[in-house]
């Protein structure tokens, strides 16, 4: 049916948004997911993340456990006509692990998008949440330790890829202030999705 990803850097309020779209979608009775972690491959993509091991070792269990997201969640729920939304997506890995090779691989995001072509499956609808990096690190600060992820220089190349993204593929992205009120942005992406899902039914009756 329709593939919907929430997308940004950590300390956007995905988890919140994503809290309050289980309320506000219930109707619709959408399949929620995640990457990584909806798998078993996911739990390990989350071992090598907190032993911080090779890059390289990291981005391909980020691409076995996106494989397997599709293939066990995404593909089946699509088939059966649900809508899916998925906490982080491909785009995560085009972002995160672009920064993360940056050095150690020519062309990090040329390799990974050819290590998705042909066979993964572009969302209808991208939202990304966009925030101020340091409002992001004053939220991240209540965390009990942090992954490499989540460091400065990081998340500033990271927000910057996700915006060239948006700017490639305007039709697909939605850019959200993760600055505004809560409830605002849980209403705005919500009334979004039910108009995605409004116009794949009216291009699947036609």
């Amino acid at each position: 049916m329709v593939l919907v990803t929430i997308e940004g850097i950590d300390g956007t309020g995905k988890s919140t948004l994503l809290a309050a779209l289980r309320e506000r979608l219930k109707d619709l009775d959408p399949v929620y997911t995640r990457e990584p972690g909806a798998t078993w491959v996911g739990e390990a993509v989350r071992r090598a993340v907190a032993e911080q091991i090779d890059p390289v070792t990291e981005a391909t269990l980020f691409v076995a456990d996106h494989a397997a997201h599709l293939a066990t969640v995404v593909r089946p729920s699509l088939a059966a006509g649900k809508l899916v939304i998925s906490d982080r997506y491909s785009d995560s890995r085009f972002a995160y692990q672009s920064v993360t090779l940056d050095g150690i691989i020519p062309g990090p995001e040329r390799w990974l998008r050819a290590m998705h072509d042909g066979w993964s499956v572009v969302p209808d609808k991208t939202f990304l949440l966009v925030i101020p990096v340091d409002d992001a690190l004053a939220r991240l600060s209540t965390k009990s330790g942090r992954e490499h992820f989540e460091r400065r220089e990081v998340l500033e190349k990271v927000q910057s890829r996700y915006l060239e993204f948006a700017r490639a593929e305007p039709g697909r992205f939605v850019i959200v202030d993760a600055l505004l009120d809560k409830d605002e942005v849980a209403g705005f992406v919500a009334d979004a999705i039910r108009q995605v899902v409004a116009d794949g039914k009216k291009h699947k009756r036609k």
